[in-house]
């Protein structure tokens, strides 16, 4: 039977690794969590008037089936909807604006950018579809020991290639015109990771099928998921930050020891099976690995430093061409990559926890927006996007990988036992494609620790699946 497993990290990808470990080893492993910040990780909120706001990660795709079931088995409820239009915002004018009437939105994308449009959701579409296959993969307990694997199972070479090419390649490969990549891809790529439309095509589709699909989020915050997990598990929740890992054996087997760091100062324990869900990237983490031969090594790539500013105040619409506020119609603003544009998105959002009663401010009252850039907004910035405000609270992350440089994955396996699962982020970083991540790493270690070989990297895994059933 395994002793105890620890998992490092108690934001989503954490918690689903726990819940899922204690799924499939059964409820008497016992399971470490170590969390050196707040439960719920990047998924944090800000208070604004005794409201609090997402301050990151707001929305879940549609066909997120995992967020889907922890909602349920977790007893918690989708947040009320609340409608809004927005638009593509150039610098200088709007390029696309969302109406009332979808109809007339879809004549809109029409009439600019003809079959574009309808070559870029058939992309998309099928991107999802084969993704979708994971879910069927999981349910019958298969489980891939790295995320090329998982790939291929899922699209074969083409998905492997996806993350090693441009979205923009991939989209006028298939038709779709350099204008319409210009305008509106780039405005979903700059408000969903921060960056442009060099970022791998996997990537790409994956925010794409979010900004064109139905969203979700959780009521209460989308935090609740990680927190609900951690409880229902019973998971032992460490407050302490790891500060390495060390390879010993007995009677054969490896064991790791965890060494940690907290305000009771420094302290290590001993477990059959790790789990890492903090990245391992230098400028992320300083994490030592010790007595591992071959050693484990450093991690390529860097980080996008993303800034988010939560601004209660008044819009300045004039500076998008409105000198009448109340005539203002859009709750969101993307923004093409023109250089001087010094911001990436910005909505006007609503508190996490919506009444029945709930109304959207006006744009001529005061509202909470939240505004998404690289640097933070010195204070002529904040009078371009504001009249006036009473108060800006900024939260600065290394939010996502930078993608630019097409680099090998990075690895799902660090030793026999040993796991990492923030590598996926390098395929798509969305809370979904963690809790798949999860799911594959309890999965992989359940399989390994029972030598069940059959159950990992199989080969023509859709014809497997279909005699199974």
């Amino acid at each position: 039977p395994l002793s105890p497993a620890a998992v490092v990290g108690a934001g989503l990808g954490g918690s689903a690794a726990a819940y899922f470990l204690q799924q499939h080893f059964g409820p008497q492993v016992q399971l470490d969590v170590y969390e050196a910040a707040a439960v719920g990780g990047r998924l944090a909120t800000v208070t604004v008037n005794k409201q609090q706001y997402e301050s990151r990660g707001a929305s879940i795709h549609a066909l997120s089936l995992h967020m889907q079931d922890f909602v349920k088995i977790l007893g918690l409820k989708h947040r009320r909807e609340v409608a809004g239009k927005s638009a593509i915002f150039s610098g200088e004018h709007f390029v696309l604006e969302e109406t009332d009437w979808y109809l007339l939105n879809l004549f809109r994308l029409w009439w600019h950018y003809g079959i574009s449009f309808l070559r870029l959701q058939m992309w998309v579409e099928e991107v999802m579809e084969k993704f979708m296959r994971i879910y069927k993969y999981q349910a019958h307990g298969y489980a891939f020991s790295s995320l090329e694997e998982l790939l291929r199972s899922l699209g074969g070479e083409a998905f492997v290639n996806m993350t090693q090419r441009s979205v923009a390649e991939s989209l006028l490969e298939v038709g779709v015109t350099q204008r319409f990549v210009d305008d509106v891809i780039a405005a979903v790529l700059r408000s969903s990771y921060g960056q442009s439309v060099l970022v791998p095509a996997f990537a790409g589709a994956m925010s794409l099928a979010g900004a064109q699909g139905s969203t979700w989020a959780v009521e209460g915050g989308n935090k609740l998921v990680c927190s609900g997990l951690l409880k229902l598990t019973k998971a032992n929740v460490i407050s302490a930050r790891v500060t390495g890992i060390s390879l010993h054996s007995s009677e054969g087997r490896a064991l790791y020891q965890v060494h940690y760091e907290s305000t009771e100062g420094q302290g290590s324990a001993f477990y059959d099976v790790v789990v890492v869900t903090t990245p391992l990237h230098p400028s992320r983490s300083n994490f030592t690995f010790e007595n591992f031969d071959p050693p484990i090594a450093d991690f390529p790539g860097a980080f996008q430093p993303s800034v988010t500013s939560v601004v209660h105040g008044y819009l300045n619409s004039s500076y998008f061409g409105f000198p009448d506020p109340k005539l203002f119609p859009f709750t969101s603003v993307l923004t093409t990559d023109t250089p001087d544009l010094f911001f990436h998105a910005m909505d006007n959002i609503c508190p996490v926890n919506i009444s029945a009663a709930f109304r959207r401010k006006q744009p001529q009252e005061a509202a909470v927006w939240r505004v998404l850039s690289r640097q933070p907004l010195d204070k002529h910035q904040l009078k371009t996007l504001f009249r006036s405000y009473y108060s800006v609270q900024v939260t600065e992350w290394q939010a996502y990988p930078r993608y630019d440089a097409a680099k090998a994955l990075p690895p799902i396996v660090l030793h026999e036992n040993l796991f990492y699962l923030s590598g996926v982020e390098w395929v798509a970083s969305s809370m979904e494609m963690i809790a798949v991540a999860a799911k594959n790493v309890a999965l992989l270690a359940y399989n390994r620790w029972h030598q069940d070989l059959e159950k990992i990297d199989q080969k023509d895994l859709m014809h497997k699946v279909k005699t199974e059933l």
